[in-house]
Formats: C-alpha cells, structure tokens, sequence
C-alpha cells in the first residue's frame, strides 16, 4: 500500500472512533430493530398517501412495550437514523398504573390513548405549554382533535422519573414526552408528518415482543356512561 493511501486509512479510522456511539453504529448499516422501523414508517407513508404533507421523519410510538422503555422513536428515512425516547400512554389504558397499556380507545371521555395513524397540525398553548396538535387518519384515532390528544411535555414523562419510579406517569391519552425530550418533537414532527401509535413490539435487538397483558380496543364506557379512572400522574 502506498503511503498516501496508510494516511487516508489513518484519517478514515479517525474520524470514525470520533464520532458519538449512536452515529458510529450507522456506519455499519442501520440495526435490524431500525430496519424493521424504517419499513413500518415507509409503508405507512405508501398506505396514507396524500395526508402525509412530509415524509422524511416519522414518530412512532410502540406501546407493546412497557413505559419504562424508550418507546418513540424518531425514524429519520433520509438519513436512515433513529432516535428513541420515552413517552406515555392514557390513564384510561393502565387503570393499574403499572406501566403497561391494556385498553385503546378512540372514546370522549376515556382518557385512553388511541391507536392508528396521525398527522401533526399547529403549535399552540395549553397547560403544558407549547404543544402539538395531531389529526387521526384512522377509524381507530378518528377524534383525536374532538378529543384534544396532542402532543405535549411533561415532568412525569421523563427519564428521571423513571430512575424514581420504574415507569412513568400517566396522561389523559395524550402522548406525554419529557420537556426536553419533547422540544425534539416540537422541531422535527411539525408541520404535517405522521405519527404513528399501536403495539407493533419491536425490541432493541429487533426480535418481535409479546406484552404480558391482554390489551384491547374499548368501544364502548365500560361502565354506563361512566369511564373508571386515575388522576394522570399520580405516582
């Protein structure tokens, strides 16, 4: 090998061991749990069509897994990335509070997190401050926007309070990230692009997971015109 071609090894393999861990792992081609990420986010895209005004990144929130677990993912298809952070379901999915949900529900009044597809629309301020609206695209989310399920920060949705309390607090069915975690959101998921939520069970090694409970679409109050619930966040 000529010397010219050891110096431009030499600063190859540099600027590789230099880079954080999460982009270095790309360069060996994304993980198989982000294969299977970027493949669930591009045929969603092919299945919505035109009601996806932007299709470079993709949430998606799998609530196959439990609350302790990074479960939004931020799947980048132009640069083939992904970046994943915790979020929470609705108290009316996990009257138990034990961290994992068991009810879907599309219902007024169920504080149940829905599942399907979503579009983001516009910021505005509410008791989380900032936060963002999302449309359902689906018979599954339909009421999304009746319903006021959004996007929005909170302290109960964070790391942290994971480390304290082995999962997080709950929302009224809204996707609940952690403030800094959801100032991400407010910047890249704006302006159009899909979100999806459901039980897709994609572990960090890319093996399906199975949730130990049964987790159902409630169609209908469970009890007469009454739905039994928390307080979100209580610990």
């Amino acid at each position: 090998m000529k010397r010219r071609d050891l110096i431009k090894a030499g600063l190859l393999a540099g600027a590789v061991a230099a880079l954080p861990l999460r982009a270095a792992a790309q360069v060996g081609g994304p993980s198989a749990r982000d294969r299977k990420l970027f493949e669930l986010a591009r045929s969603e895209i092919a299945r919505l069509g035109n009601h996806v005004w932007r299709s470079d990144i993709v949430g998606i929130a799998d609530f196959a897994l439990h609350s302790s677990q990074r479960r939004f993912h931020f799947v980048d298809l132009e640069r083939e990335r992904v970046e994943s952070y915790h979020v929470s379901h609705g108290d009316g999915s996990d009257g138990e509070h034990d961290g994992w949900l068991k009810r879907y529900s599309n219902l007024e009044g169920s504080h149940a997190t829905s599942r399907g597809a979503y579009t983001t629309r516009s910021w505005y301020m509410g008791r989380f401050g900032m936060s963002l609206r999302l449309d359902g695209l689906d018979p599954t989310n339909s009421n999304a926007l009746d319903r006021a399920i959004v996007m929005h920060k909170a302290q109960y949705a964070t790391p942290e309070h994971v480390d304290r309390w082995g999962r997080l607090g709950r929302s009224n069915g809204c996707l609940a990230m952690g403030p800094e975690q959801f100032d991400r959101a407010l910047i890249d998921l704006s302006g159009g692009r899909l979100v999806l939520a459901g039980s897709y069970g994609i572990a960090e090694d890319g093996s399906t997971i199975t949730p130990p409970v049964q987790q159902i679409d409630l169609l209908r109050p469970e009890t007469e015109n009454t739905f039994q619930r928390t307080n979100p966040g209580v610990y």
